[in-house]
């Protein structure tokens, strides 16, 4: 029975999408390796934007085809995106084929598998400066920066868990837009309370053209900095413990078990943001904080500007210009 069960499934990857295809081809070779993983899976790939095949059209052609239909977003944090337009299609996917399943998992978020990588990227960077004190080496974890402050404080979260989880007296948190701090201010301050080395962790699962400008910036760094060593770490969209979280939300949906952060789908954030586009006003939050399974509480901060640093605004409302941002750290620009 659990063979038919698969064979009766499809497992739908929805990857954020790049302006630069290395991101793209990336997120394919993830989704190969996943299937080469799990050869008795049907493993299917779709993008929310910038490239094919896309979310909407190849959720209906998922459902159609397959009795069920698991979603699994390979997004770290949940702004816009994890928020609104996934829960949207797969409502649009249910009402267009009533005959599937479609259920939703969450986006990989906070948690020990992802600190464990972040950790061991750590441990390499100090390695590469040849292991100098931590307490005079600072640490950074740079995101993408979003206008969704639930999104803002899971990286937040990340990093205080480096921080009580290692010897680092620094780790501080910066973002490559939309909100501050920024990079270069960051660094600026833990050279004033003396830093001599700085590790940059950007918390990113696959490459595009912020990683690119990542780099450059610590190259800036470097030659404003002669008297500081850096060190910066590569994104990190192939460990194990990622391809385990994936595993993971694929295993739950299969056994029903709820995740607190979903068991709604996004609803009463899309709600408000549906009666904010008919001149309703509301003072909601909502953080989709871990509560006991079967509770219903929301807070959701509504500003909806996702940004993701592509040089455009997606005020949610829904305008897409050509040109968007929407803040989700750990997926490619």
């Amino acid at each position: 029975m659990p063979a038919r069960a698969n064979i009766d499934d499809t497992i739908l990857i929805v990857g954020h999408g790049s302006r630069e295809d290395s991101g793209n081809r990336e997120i394919r070779d993830f989704t190969d390796a996943w299937r080469a993983r799990r050869p008795d899976w049907r493993i299917e790939l779709c993008f929310i934007e910038f490239a094919a095949p896309e979310l909407n059209a190849a959720l209906l052609a998922a459902a159609r085809g397959s009795r069920r239909v698991l979603v699994v977003p390979l997004i770290l944090n949940a702004a816009g995106h994890v928020k609104m337009e996934i829960p949207e299609a797969v409502e649009q996917a249910r009402a267009a084929n009533p005959q599937a399943e479609i259920l939703l998992a969450p986006h990989l978020g906070a948690s020990d598998p992802v600190l464990a990588v972040l950790r061991r990227r750590l441990r390499g960077a100090m390695a590469e400066l040849d292991m100098p004190d931590p307490t005079t080496t600072g640490v950074v974890l740079l995101g993408r920066g979003s206008s969704d402050r639930g999104a803002n404080g899971e990286m937040a979260k990340m990093a205080r868990w480096l921080l009580e989880e290692g010897d680092h007296e620094l780790v501080d948190l910066a973002f490559t837009g939309i909100t501050w701090p920024r990079l270069e201010k960051v660094v600026q301050r833990q050279v004033l309370l003396g830093m001599r080395q700085v590790v940059v962790l950007p918390y990113y699962l696959y490459t595009g053209t912020l990683m690119q400008r990542i780099h450059r910036q610590v190259e800036h760094l470097r030659g404003q900095y002669p008297q500081v060593r850096f060190a910066c770490t590569a994104h990190f969209g192939f460990e194990k413990e990622i391809f385990a979280l994936m595993d993971e939300r694929v295993e739950n949906l299969r056994a029903g078990v709820p995740d607190s952060r979903l068991v709604c789908d996004g609803c009463t954030f899309r709600e408000i943001a549906h009666d904010l586009g008919h001149g309703h006003s509301h003072a909601h939050t909502h953080d989709h904080a871990p509560a006991q399974a079967g509770d219903h509480a929301h807070g959701h901060p509504h500003e909806h500007g996702h940004s993701h640093e592509q040089g455009h605004s997606h005020e949610h409302g829904h305008s897409h210009e050509p040109g968007h941002d929407h803040g989700h750290a750990g997926v490619p620009a």
